[in-house]
Parts: C-alpha cells; structure tokens; sequence
C-alpha cells in the first residue's frame, strides 16, 4: 500500500506544487474529509466524531496516506503533543483535591486499576513468550486509560452524572501515572542503568521538571485571568499559546510536556476555584487540533505490520487490559460510594487508548531503535483498536448509565434568502 501511495505521489507532484508541499496538502484534504465522517457519524448513527475521525485516519494509514513519520518527530510530534496538552490541562482542571480527602476510596481505585493493569499485562505478555524488556514498556503503556477520547465521547454525546465524573478521574489519573513513569522508563532505555539511584534518577528528573513547567503555567494563567474575563477571545488565544510555550519548553528540558500540561491544570483548579468553559474558550482552535490528534494518531497506528504472532500478543494486551481496569475498579469500589451496576461502566467508559499511548511509545522508540520496533510492533496495532473500540464501548457505557443526552446535530441549513 506504501507503494501505491509513492506512486501517487510523484505522479500528482508533477503537477500540483502547493507552497507547503505535497504532504500538507494530503492533510488538509484529509482533515477535510474526516470533518465530514465525524459529522455524518454523530448525526445518523448516534456515535461520537472521534469514531469518524479515527477510521478516515486509519483508511488513510492503512492505504500509505498521510506523510506521517515513525518515531514522531518534529511539527507532527509538537502539534500532537499541544493536543494532548490542551486536552489535559482541561481535564487537571476538573479534578478537585479535596474529593480525594472526603472520599480517598477513589484514589484507591485508580491506584489498583493501574496496578493491576501493569501487572496483568506484563505476565499475560510474558506468558506469550515476550521477553521482559519489550513487556515491561508495553505493560506501562498499557497503563494509561485515554481522557482525551472519553472527554470526546463526553462533550458530544453531552453525559452529565457520578459515572461521567469518575470515569474522567480515574483516566486522568492512570494517565498522570502513565506519563511519569513510562517517560522515565524510555530515559533509562536510551541510557541503560547501572545502579538504583540511576534508575530513579530518570523518575525524579521527568516528574521535577514536569511540576516545574506546570506551576509556572499554572501562575501565568492564574496573573492572566485577573485581569482578563475568562470568557475573552483574547483569553482563549492566551490560554492555548502559554500551553504551546509549556509543551516546547518542557519537552526540551526532560520533561513530559502532556504531564506538565496536567499538573498545571490539577494545580490552578485549587487557586482558581471557579467553574471554567472550556469548548468555548478554546473553540475552533482546540477542535481543529483534537480533530488532527485523532486522525494522526489512527493514521500512524494502522501503518505498523501485522503477523500472527503480533495479532495474538495484541489480543492478549487488550483482553488482560480490559479485565484488569475491571477488577481494578471492582476492588475499589468498595466504600467509595458508588453502586456495582456504576463502577462496571465506569470499568467500560476507561477502555479507549489514544494519543498519550502513543506518544509514550514514540519516546521508547526513540530512545532504542531496536527495542523500540519490537514495542512499536505491538502497542500501535492495541492503540489502533483500543482508540476505535473504546469510543464506541465508552459511548454505550455512559448511554447505559443513562448520563448521556440523546445526540442532537442541527440539520444542513436551508441556503434560501431569509430561511
């Protein structure tokens, strides 16, 4: 397919010569037509626009569409990760401490569903004959649940109860967790250590730097809105560029820039207590880079090989995946204040993997090429059905906890003068 593609490619290249180049006009038309799906998803089969969003851009990688390179680098690489950033520098600014004081069971919970989820990976995994140093990235990755498809599935089917809430808590979290430990995990990859306190080191430097980059964003922002209304334009542009200067800066200086992003968020929601309108201040701004996050991410997932051996690891993942975040919530339940029927959705709703798995995968590969393929091989075809898959399944568990409001998209408008 990828020379079916470069065939395309030099041929139209000898005709059309767009300033930006041949691959940003794939883009453009891609990002149209995935506009298109999104819509025509949402609004005749009742699913979120994150499921048309990723099948375009699985149809696009699976055909050799798209120009995206493997390891994420450079523009592709900063715009995912400012997606990923914005979306969870909305989700840290959600989450309130004080719940975890009143009802620390939640904490449990989303410390056993990550922990259990680590470890039944990695066995599962080893079970299946993976060594223990491709096992061990990939039960990491595994770890993180995706806020950034459930706060998706969320904003468009517009579900509103304890099951949405906790869900997007509990996501959130393992992300947090996720992104500290498998950023430090792919240091110690590119420089094998040879003591504890070299092991440690990565953790500490990732996780340092990360509060850093995210107090001093959360300070800006916290000068910024008093004396500006939170509901500006120029608010909203403020926001989003502080966010991009974060991601830049704290990606060079050792850190996780999604992380940073997150903390920031968790931090201002504790000075800054007041409710916050995200989609509107962000508007089409943060649309358009959700829209290219999932698309990219469809895009460079459906472009890694299969094989028997790899469809059966990716089975294994999923499947160990899926039964250890249940039991994991089931186990945490207990006194937390939520019924059985509630946690077993909760369970379904943290089921999508997207862009954070992602992104960690991209920075094992880069750290050891070898190593790194052997992962990539694996977690790119898991995100590719976890993304896919767990929209819908999250889609049909807030539905089922009846906490989403039926999806109503207004019809094309009737073009005739003073309709």
């Amino acid at each position: 397919m990828n020379e079916i593609s470069l065939h395309i490619s030099q041929f139209w290249e000898q005709w059309l010569k767009p300033s930006a180049g041949f691959d940003t006009l794939q883009w453009s038309l891609l990002l149209a037509l995935a506009s298109l799906v999104g819509y025509l998803f949402q609004r005749h089969l009742q699913m979120p626009k994150i499921v048309g969003y990723a099948l375009i851009g699985t149809l696009a990688g699976f055909f050799g569409f798209g120009g995206a390179m493997w390891p994420l680098q450079g523009p592709a690489l900063f715009l995912l990760e400012l997606g990923v950033s914005v979306v969870l520098f909305e989700c840290g600014a959600r989450i309130t401490l004080r719940w975890f004081r009143h009802n620390p069971m939640v904490l449990v919970q989303s410390l056993a569903e990550a922990a259990l989820t680590y470890l039944a990976v990695f066995y599962v995994l080893r079970w299946c004959g993976i060594e223990a140093i491709i096992a061990t990235p990939l039960a990491l990755i595994a770890m993180a649940a995706s806020p950034v498809v459930l706060a998706r599935v969320i904003n468009d089917t517009r579900a509103v109860g304890p099951v949405t809430d906790r869900a997007m808590v509990l996501a959130t979290l393992s992300t947090l967790y996720a992104l500290t430990l498998g950023s430090a995990k792919a240091e110690i990859f590119a420089r094998p250590a040879a003591s504890l306190w070299q092991d440690i080191t990565p953790v500490l430097v990732v996780l340092g730097v990360s509060v850093l980059v995210g107090a001093l964003l959360c300070f800006a922002m916290r000068l910024a809105l008093q004396v500006m209304s939170p509901s500006s334009e120029n608010t909203s542009i403020l926001m989003l560029a502080l966010i991009a200067a974060a991601t830049v800066v704290a990606a060079h200086l050792g850190g996780s820039a999604p992380l940073a992003a997150l903390l920031g968020g968790i931090l201002l929601k504790q000075l800054h207590q007041r409710p916050w309108a995200w989609p509107r201040q962000l508007g089409t701004a943060s649309s358009l880079l959700t829209m290219l996050m999932f698309v990219m991410v469809s895009t460079v997932a459906a472009q890694a090989p299969w094989s028997g051996a790899v469809a059966v690891a990716v089975l294994a993942l999923v499947v160990a995946r899926l039964i250890a975040k249940a039991v994991g919530v089931g186990l945490g339940n207990m006194g937390s204040g939520a019924s059985w029927q509630q946690a077993v959705w909760v369970a379904c709703a943290m089921a999508p993997m997207s862009a954070v798995a992602l992104l960690i995968t991209s920075q094992f590969a880069q750290a050891s090429p070898e190593l790194g393929q052997s992962i990539a091989g694996i977690a790119l075809p898991a995100i590719l059905l976890l993304e896919l898959a767990g929209a819908a399944l999250a889609t049909v568990a807030l539905r089922r906890a009846r906490e989403s409001a039926p999806t109503k998209v207004a019809p094309a408008s009737n073009l005739k003068t003073g309709a």
